[in-house]
């Protein structure tokens, strides 16, 4: 399959394109190459490559900065969002949208279903909200796929901040009470790779499997890693951040199991391969 991908320099976009790279003919665009905000740009390039698919990973993804960007959160997560649904649309082509987890409230004590009613709370998740609703019209072929507290190799993330935090601390706090699902980008892009060869489009909810809190996740980094440092549990209250986080965002993965895809791994397990990857996994464990 002819793959293009948006965001090919960002965290997930990466290794999209490193592992999606070696089945299929893969086309990945950074913002330098592609600017998904200019509709004109998006069918130049779109008709020009005539893809059989687009895995669109490009976003403003600054969720606290997002707060007084409004509108450059928007015009990339919305607006750039249906640029390409429109150019994916007039070539025929697949359009996979990677949403997030932010689409929810997080009042809810049970894992999110993905046809549960959505109420993004910050200005970031009502911006990818909207990116939703304009490939839901304008995309006759589209799958919609929501994650959440991802991380890998490439860019920054919470694995990597707390294993630097380990370097020069003996002891720090992690909040207890906001809980979800860690994604390992490398699992998310073989799920992504399983998706985008089928007709079974919707919405997907794709994350490693199994729940935790913040300061779980931190546990298991560190007891993963063999790093000695004690984790202390905090209230979210006590590290308050201009946009609002879900506090439980968990997400069932009904569309998975019901359309016969191999679910994500557990959590923990992606967690182990990612330490293996970066070359600091407790090899005593």
């Amino acid at each position: 399959m002819k793959i293009l991908v948006t965001g090919a320099n960002g965290q997930l976009g990466q290794d999209i394109v490193k592992i999606l790279g070696s089945n299929h003919e893969i086309y990945g665009f950074g913002r330098e190459q592609l600017d998904i905000t200019n509709e004109y740009q998006c069918l130049e390039v779109l008709e020009s490559l005539n893809p059989d698919i687009v895995i669109h990973s490009a976003a403003y993804t600054a969720v606290d900065l997002a707060e007084t960007e409004e509108d450059k959160a928007y015009e990339i997560n919305a607006f750039g969002t249906r640029n390409l649904a429109v150019a994916a649309e007039k070539v025929g082509a697949k359009l996979c949208y990677i949403s997030t987890d932010y689409v929810f409230d997080g009042t809810g004590t049970t894992p999110y279903r993905e046809y549960d009613n959505t109420n993004p709370q910050s200005i970031y998740g009502k911006s990818k909200r909207a990116g939703e609703l304009l490939v839901q019209t304008l995309s006759t072929k589209y799958f919609i796929v929501r994650t959440s507290w991802v991380y890998g190799l490439y860019g920054a993330n919470f694995v990597k901040t707390m294993l630097k935090l380990a370097q020069d601390r003996d002891s720090l706090k992690v909040v207890n009470d906001q809980f979800g699902s860690p994604t390992y980008t490398v699992d998310l892009a073989n799920f992504l790779e399983q998706l985008v060869r089928t007709e079974r489009y919707g919405i997907y909810h794709a994350s490693n499997t199994g729940v935790c809190s913040w300061f779980d996740f931190a546990g298991a980094i560190f007891e993963e890693s063999g790093k000695k440092i004690n984790v202390m549990p905090c209230s979210t209250e006590e590290f308050p951040r201009p946009a609002p986080r879900p506090r439980f965002s968990a997400m069932e993965h009904m569309a998975i199991r019901a359309n016969g895809f191999e679910d994500l791994r557990p959590w923990r397990e992606g967690l182990q391969a990612f330490l293996e990857e970066l070359g600091v996994s407790n090899v005593l464990r």
